[in-house]
């Protein structure tokens, strides 16, 4: 978690702020968190998440765990960049479905003073670094990577096991299609 010592907290600028990990570590709820705690410091906070994911809701980021904030549907990351240019805190949730171009627009809305928090995979089914979250990683100034539980064997988890034998490296989908593994009992299935 995000530990602000008096002398930590950006002034007069903006910043960014990623959350990443594998499915079901807890990515979208610490988002949700820090979205409705900015709400409370009475920020104007807009949260925008890929039109590919409409798993749960068209009109809200939601957990797995059923919390929820209201969001708006976007196709690109330049959408974001426009609409997001009034509020103070930018929410974007499942980073990894847009492209390398949310990099440079996050970028942009740092420069511009706004506080950027982005929740996303770091990495594929197969434990290879989903983009664009790596290259997000690297200019953040906050990073928070979240671990999950191990189905197999409680052990802290940290990758995507596919559960379906898909080969498309996205593939949207919840428990019916991905659960938590550790390094020990992650797989890559077999590809159709």
């Amino acid at each position: 978690m995000m530990d602000y010592t008096p002398h930590s907290i950006p002034v007069d600028t903006g910043w960014i702020e990623v959350v990443c990990g594998c499915m079901f570590s807890g990515k979208t709820e610490e988002l949700i968190r820090r979205c409705r705690r900015a709400k409370i410091a009475k920020m104007d906070v807009i949260i925008f998440k890929p039109k590919i994911d409409n798993r749960y809701s068209s009109e809200a980021i939601v957990s797995h765990s059923d919390q929820s904030l209201p969001s708006i549907m976007v196709s690109n990351p330049e959408e974001i960049l426009e609409m997001g240019k009034n509020a103070q805190v930018i929410g974007i949730d499942e980073a990894q479905f847009f492209d390398n171009s949310l990099v440079d627009v996050c970028e942009q809305l740092a420069d511009m003073g706004k506080r950027v928090i982005i929740a996303g995979l770091d990495q594929d089914y197969r434990g290879i670094p989903f983009e664009p979250i790596p290259q997000l990683l690297a200019v953040a100034e906050y990073i928070t990577k979240t671990l999950a539980i191990c189905v197999q064997c409680s052990n802290p988890a940290d990758k995507t096991q596919r559960k379906v034998a898909r080969a498309e490296r996205v593939l949207v989908g919840a428990d019916d299609s991905y659960e938590a593994r550790c390094r020990k009992c992650h797989y890559i299935p077999e590809e159709k």
